[in-house]
């Protein structure tokens, strides 16, 4: 009995060692030195102090800022565990909004949206992806377009012109991956932590 279980314990044994021990370890040893950044999270830093990472988005409000995509993502309500409540970008519980192309609350929804939005740009078409939200709801990207609909609302804010805001933008716009894959894109964060160093470089009194 015990002639014909060894071969089968000394080959369970040794499969639980190498795939659950020698083979995660030499992939992360591996990603540590090729991609460091990149298997630490992609965490973006402001000085010292990790501000967020380049996977997932963050909900920037203020009107000085570049918008990302909303988010439809939520937590536990507080006050009733039985209920959710908004959370935008809650990386514990990324998902859609699952609203269908005939749903109302999604049609009322856009048309908020899209009339709110209008009125930082009135006369331009508001791109797609400012009014949708992601399936993830955590999508830290949007298209170079999305960005420069809202450059004069910022000029606005910031006191910038838009040929800078417009250059800046440029300058942070990430083309396909090796040319072809994916489409051209604006990250959010990184777009407004350089936003951030543009104004705070700008002569105090231009």
């Amino acid at each position: 009995m015990l002639k014909d279980l060894r071969p089968a314990l000394v080959s369970f044994v040794a499969l639980t060692v190498l795939t659950g021990l020698v083979y995660p370890l030499a992939m992360t040893g591996i990603a540590q030195l090729v991609f460091p950044a990149q298997a630490n999270g992609s965490l973006i830093t402001k000085g010292d102090q990790v501000v967020g990472s380049a996977l997932i988005g963050q909900n920037f409000a203020e009107p000085k800022y570049f918008h990302g995509r909303l988010s439809a993502t939520t937590a536990p309500d507080p006050q009733d565990s039985t209920k959710t409540v908004s959370a935008p970008y809650n990386a514990a519980s990324s998902g859609g909004s699952n609203l269908g192309p005939t749903s109302k609350a999604l049609a009322d929804r856009l048309a908020a949206d899209v009339a709110a939005a209008k009125q930082d740009n009135p006369g331009a078409d508001v791109p797609v992806d400012l009014v949708t939200t992601s399936g993830s709801g955590l999508d830290p990207d949007i298209s170079p377009e999305a960005a420069l609909f809202q450059v004069p609302r910022i000029a606005k804010a910031r006191n910038l012109s838009e040929t800078t805001l417009r250059a800046l933008v440029a300058y942070s716009t990430q083309g396909r991956e090796l040319g072809l894959f994916g489409e051209p894109r604006v990250n959010v964060l990184k777009l407004n932590l350089a936003l951030d160093r543009l104004e705070a470089s700008k002569p105090s009194g231009s």
